[in-house]
């Protein structure tokens, strides 16, 4: 399994078969709080699913337009932090992320989406790393800002979440925010 090491007890492993069950427990566990923020998560029903998903995302991976990684908690996976979208014309990432409810709060995201921005400038030579979040999802708010990223701006209707239309924040930093 391919990890990058971002703390003690933090890893990211890109996405593999075996992450399927993983990710369907938890999708299980938590899908009314899931659903709220991912479109996705009420059609998440089953191991086929997700391995669908990781067959997407690696070839994603091995085509240079994505990177899709398990987050990997003091040897559990629990949520998923990605880049979306590798776009070496525009020199542009956008980050994805979630996260299981009950290990919210532990700085995990906070130290995942920070390794991806601090790789996105180093490793692959791009200018922009770019977050899109419900603009109702306080958290995923709040995360955007603690790593002094920019609000570029709100776009109504751009999400239909679940029969609801719902608004998404946009955020940016750039490299050059961080000299």
């Amino acid at each position: 399994m391919f990890t990058l090491n971002i703390a003690p007890d933090l890893q990211l492993a890109i996405v593999q078969p075996s992450f399927a069950r993983h990710y369907l427990d938890i999708v299980t566990a938590e899908r009314a709080y899931l659903s709220k923020w991912l479109p996705w998560a009420t059609d998440a029903n089953s191991e086929a699913f997700f391995l669908e998903f990781i067959r997407t995302s690696l070839q994603g991976y091995a085509e240079g337009k994505s990177m899709t990684c398990a987050l990997v908690y003091q040897h559990t996976v629990v949520g998923n932090v990605s880049f979306n979208r590798i776009d070496q014309e525009l020199k542009k990432v956008v980050v994805g992320y979630w996260l299981s409810e009950k290990y919210q709060g532990l700085g995990i995201m906070t130290k995942a989406v920070s390794f991806l921005i601090e790789y996105a400038f180093s490793e692959l030579s791009m200018d922009k790393v770019e977050i899109c979040v419900a603009a109702d999802n306080g958290p995923s708010r709040r995360l955007c800002e603690r790593l002094n990223m920019t609000l570029e701006g709100i776009i109504s209707n751009y999400e239909n979440l679940n029969s609801d239309i719902i608004g998404h924040a946009i955020y940016g930093l750039h490299c050059t925010d961080l000299r």
